[in-house]
């Protein structure tokens, strides 16, 4: 349980984004498994006409009741239907609904990163999260890496408040080069008091047009050791074991890549609890920049990602 005094025992806000963030739209699914989950409404939107540039992020027409209309992109953030409400007793719901202390104390911020005008994008943000009384942020992210899909998704938490650190025992970012909107937002909540926590996830960087079940399920599993909440899996664990079948089905097809993952095996096993180690994984999102440049490949998954470090 989240103790009374605790940074994480008041109301959450957890964050992703599609896009620079998000390979294998690994942070954007947790928090769409979240908002499955929870009881929430939309509280604050952002004006799509303001931070986006409708011709790189185009809006999408969908079948409405019969009736086409458009989807703008946008940055939406739900609260709590009934705020502090947390739900049936979790033995007898837990496989219905998000339980635990803190379950109705938890905020959703979910869109796509904007195109332009970060500072004022990220003071209405701010502006939304104190009017909304938020205690924290959790920023979600997914990054390529030179990892194997055969192995545990590593993951690594980070904080660039103290206080934060000292409670949950994170390291404290020392990266620096190109960021995301994530950075952003995350610089502009510590300067307003509210302490922030960045979780990321390394997503194999041979899969990356694929959306990563098994690594949404590793955001998951940290954000709930971080958080006093249990968060059902529903048909993710199926989809993650279907994932790496998938894979090892196009493997076993094709030599290079069967003989490539093996290496990639081999360098993992030889490394002392790799999940824990955030020097690792901020050496293969170095890696990565270095191959890639500033990540303007033209692709969303495929795009460089933010630092999980720094996030």
């Amino acid at each position: 349980m989240t103790d009374a005094n605790s940074i994480l025992s008041g109301r959450i806000l957890v964050v992703a984004f599609e896009g620079w963030n998000d390979a294998g739209e690994a942070a954007s699914g947790a928090v769409k498994t979240l908002k499955e989950q929870l009881d929430v409404v939309p509280v604050a939107e952002v004006d799509p006409e303001l931070y986006f540039d409708f011709q790189f992020n185009r809006p999408v027409v969908t079948d409405d009741d019969g009736r086409r209309r458009l989807i703008w992109p946008s940055a939406v953030m739900f609260g709590p239907a009934v705020p502090g409400h947390t739900g049936d007793a979790l033995a007898g719901d837990a496989e219905l609904d998000v339980t635990g202390d803190n379950a109705g104390n938890i905020y959703l911020l979910l869109g796509t990163e904007p195109s332009r005008s970060w500072k004022s994008f990220t003071a209405e943000i701010m502006d939304a999260a104190l009017a909304a009384d938020i205690g924290a942020v959790v920023f979600l992210g997914a990054m390529l890496a030179d990892v194997p899909h055969t192995r545990p998704i590593s993951v690594f938490a980070s904080s660039e408040n103290a206080a934060v650190r000292a409670e949950l025992g994170i390291e404290r970012s020392t990266y620096e080069g190109p960021v995301g909107i994530l950075s952003a937002l995350g610089e502009g909540a510590e300067d307003v008091g509210i302490p922030t926590i960045s979780i990321w996830a390394s997503v194999p960087h041979y899969v990356h047009n694929a959306p990563s079940p098994k690594a949404v399920l590793a955001l998951i599993d940290k954000l709930e050791e971080l958080v006093d909440v249990t968060i059902p899996r529903g048909s993710l664990v199926e989809e993650a074991a279907a994932w790496e079948a998938g894979i090892d089905a196009l493997a076993a097809d094709d030599e290079e890549m069967a003989a490539y993952i093996q290496q990639l095996e081999q360098a993992r096993d030889t490394v002392d609890s790799p999940e824990a180690s955030g020097e690792a994984i901020a050496q293969e999102f170095e890696r990565y920049l270095r191959k890639r440049g500033d990540g303007r490949d033209g692709g969303t998954a495929g795009r460089a990602p933010d630092d999980p470090r720094r996030g």
